[in-house]
């Protein structure tokens, strides 16, 4: 008999929409005659926790600890609990009345966030402003309850992450296997509840969990081991993003005391063997990139030639099943770039698989999710897009590539015009000269309304020393090119490259100052470096000046590294001054400020004309 598969995103990720790693494999596996259910555990476990009751159980539980941080919010607790329960669904619905009655005076508690909202923020006019104040005070009213949370009750939660600090770098599995052995938290307690309640639902004979980050493996953990002690019969894998960049020199067996499975790389072959295996149609040596227990040793089961399913023949992913109705669209940062990750519902979907370009420096090129391109064909994808769309009733997407290639997005855009199908999207590229005004215009036509892109460091040495094919003048004349098509710009910024000087820094927040006083960016994010093991960076760290000097590989994870540049600034003492100009920027104001206003210590003259990007794009 085939076995049954039950899929599990665990908390957290996203809460505005669903992670699409469940949606893809359940596309293909029923493409395969596989029973496949999913549950987004991630959405079900905070829609229980942000509910009067639970708030109960959280209050009386913090003063049975004796944790009373956060007193406001404690001497307010009746309110709290009275108005989490109008607040969340105006954040599933955004209906006006819920709105209006949300902006009544003191229907809010005035908790530590709240009472330092922001009053001088312009709002639209009419109904869309209403809702968006309403969305934003809402979004505080529900951070103060986290703070609490974390601070009183579970020190591990967080919105979109669990326990991260514990699986960031976790060289060795010692914390983890500690941690696994205290009392569950009073919100693993419940998501452990939701989880029990799929079990029986579902009946599944596997259990698979999605690991995406770091702040998901510790609640996939927990689950795993409430499994493996009440339904010893069920088998359980691990795969996702975490797997493949951190777990690939596995050698600690005691994570197999929780699970079964380690798929590597793309799901759809590993999970496939794994299915056959189970069904006594293969043997455990015919399995696919997947770690397993052999004779307590940890052993690598790769047979090959792989089976390899490629992009262009795969099925639409099939989001059928997940609850949209539940997911919350939070407004914590009014720059309308910024909101895309937190509000709205998106359908995420690829164009492409792997990365076109594959040779920047500091990114894991030598993985399959980076280095193994591969395309389809417009006509495929926006058949794709129409089913996704009658699934789930969303018309919003989110093409999650590493980067778009400008041929299949002036080829896509052709074909959604072509057929009259009216979306709205947004995606990740690089600011390559290939996009040019005719490009940036007919995309907008197609619904596109943002880009992301890596400018990086704004330094031409550096940006040169990262292979990223790119320039200042060039970025600024494609960014530029989407701003005057209305396409919103953000911008990926990077901090502490290998042998980055203080000049650079001062130099590069100069190009970020500049770009949005003219309105070629209108959002950006400082990201301060990180060597990792995949990186040619990485792999020969002496190519770039630098020297590793850690972590010790103890047996389980293996990804960021730690290294001195003897030859760089003190980057994080600019983490502050960076933030804070940028901040400023997002929010249309600063531009006439000195740089130097932003630092508490001295810093460089600024080595560029100020009249720099104005010259690029004349």
């Amino acid at each position: 008999m085939q076995p049954k598969i039950l899929f599990i995103t665990p908390p957290f990720t996203q809460l505005n929409t669903a992670y699409p790693a469940s949606a893809y494999l359940k596309g293909f596996m029923e493409s395969q005659d596989v029973v496949f259910s999913h549950c987004d555990l991630s959405i079900e476990l905070f829609t229980a926790i942000f509910t009067g009751d639970f708030l109960r159980a959280i209050f009386k539980e913090a003063e049975e600890l004796g944790n009373f941080y956060y007193p406001d919010v404690s001497s307010m607790k009746t309110k709290y609990i009275s108005r989490v329960d109008v607040v969340i669904p105006f954040l599933q619905k955004q209906d006006i009345e819920t709105a209006k009655t949300i902006l009544t005076p003191n229907f809010l508690p005035l908790g530590h966030r709240l009472q330092k909202v922001n009053t001088a923020i312009k709002w639209e006019a009419g109904e869309i402003g209403i809702i968006d104040k309403a969305k934003h005070y809402a979004t505080l009213f529900v951070e103060e309850i986290g703070d609490f949370i974390q601070a009183n009750v579970d020190e591990f939660f967080a919105f979109t992450k669990y326990a991260e600090q514990i699986a960031t770098s976790a060289s060795s599995f010692n914390h983890l296997y500690e941690l696994l052995s205290y009392q569950p938290t009073l919100i693993e307690d419940e998501m452990i509840n939701i989880l029990e309640e799929q079990i029986n639902k579902h009946t599944p004979d596997l259990v698979c969990f999605t690991i995406p980050f770091p702040g998901n493996l510790v609640a996939a953990l927990r689950c795993s081991q409430f499994i493996k002690q009440f339904f010893p019969e069920i088998h359980i894998a691990f795969g996702g993003g975490y797997c493949n960049t951190e777990l690939r020199s596995l050698e600690d067996s005691r994570i197999f005391e929780f699970i079964d499975f380690i798929t590597l790389d793309d799901g759809e072959g590993p999970l496939l063997k794994v299915v056959k295996y189970l069904e006594g149609l293969v043997t455990i040596d015919d399995l696919e990139r997947t770690f397993v227990l052999e004779n307590d040793q940890v052993v690598y089961k790769n047979k090959l030639p792989n089976t390899i399913y490629h992009h262009r023949n795969l099925p639409a992913p099939d989001y059928s099943g997940l609850p949209f109705d539940k997911y919350v669209s939070f407004l914590d940062v009014v720059n309308p770039m910024h909101r895309m990750w937190t509000d709205a519902r998106w359908n995420k979907l690829t164009i492409s698989h792997g990365c076109y370009w594959k040779q920047c420096s500091f990114c894991d090129v030598t993985l399959d999710y980076i280095g193994n391109y591969q395309n389809t064909t417009a006509e495929d994808l926006v058949d794709k897009i129409e089913k996704i769309i009658a699934d789930t009733g969303i018309t919003g997407f989110h093409f999650v590539d590493e980067a778009a290639p400008p041929k299949m997005l002036r080829a896509l855009s052709n074909k959604l015009l072509e057929r009259n199908l009216k979306i709205t999207w947004w995606t990740n590229i690089r600011f390559e000269k290939t996009f040019d005004y005719e490009l940036c215009d007919l995309m907008a036509k197609s619904g596109c309304i943002a880009v992301t892109g890596g400018l990086e460091v704004a330094s031409d040495r550096l940006l040169s020393k990262m292979k990223k094919g790119v320039d200042i003048a060039q970025v600024t004349r494609v960014t530029n090119n989407f701003s005057k098509t209305s396409i919103m710009v953000h911008a990926y910024l990077m901090y502490g490259f290998p042998t980055q000087t203080e000049q650079e820094t001062i130099d590069s927040l100069e190009v970020v100052r500049q770009l949005f006083e003219k309105n070629c960016i209108q959002s950006a994010f400082w990201h301060q470096f990180t060597t990792t093991i995949h990186s040619p960076i990485g792999q020969k760290p002496e190519d770039f000046g630098i020297e590793i000097t850690g972590p010790v590989f103890e047996g389980f994870a293996q990804n960021d590294l730690m290294h001195v540049d003897p030859k760089g600034a003190d980057h994080p003492r600019y983490t502050k001054g960076l933030n804070t100009a940028l901040h400023n920027y997002l929010n249309g104001v600063g531009f006439e400020k000195p740089l130097q206003d932003w630092f508490d210590f001295p810093v460089l003259e600024v080595s560029h004309s100020e009249h720099l990007i104005e010259s690029f794009l004349s």
